[in-house]
């Protein structure tokens, strides 16, 4: 049971928590889970391919070059609150469609909190017992179980 507790509270550990945080002017490394506040010019131009209601792109940076942003997309927030799910489908970014870039970075403080929440709830459930109460059907030995098998109609 023991290390049943390993296995969760690491699984926890391991999986980590990450935040976006602005890349305060630096262009983020290729390949790196980053998103992008988009503009009203950039709702305008990327209207036709996204759908005019967006508000943030996130994805994976796959280039950077000629002024603008190559990004496969993971996930599309939305003006009012909606989210979309892609599947990677890459998008130019030009930079006045951009008006704040950040990069998803590891986050220690939240891993520990969320480690720590994870660690707590396991011991709170081993120590309450996980046992069913009542009795078990007890069948007399050597008596046989009487059953009836009706024929389908």
């Amino acid at each position: 049971m023991k290390s049943l507790g390993i296995i969760a509270s690491s699984g926890v550990l391991l999986a980590g928590c990450y935040s976006l945080e602005p890349a305060r002017g630096v262009v983020p490394e290729m390949g790196r889970q980053v998103a992008f506040d988009i503009t009203d010019v950039g709702r305008v131009g990327l209207g036709g391919a996204m759908g005019p209601e967006i508000a943030q792109v996130e994805g994976r940076l796959v280039s950077r070059d000629n002024g603008e942003y190559v990004v496969a997309v993971s996930g599309v927030h939305m003006l009012k609150g909606g989210y979309q799910t892609w599947t990677g489908e890459q998008v130019h970014l030009k930079d006045e469609y951009v008006s704040t870039a950040y990069v998803k970075e590891f986050s220690k403080s939240r891993t520990a909190v969320a480690g720590a929440l994870g660690v707590s709830a396991f011991a709170f459930i081993l120590t309450r017992s996980l046992t069913a109460s009542g009795t078990e059907d007890q069948q007399t030995p050597g008596k046989p179980v009487d059953t009836y098998r009706a024929p389908r109609p």
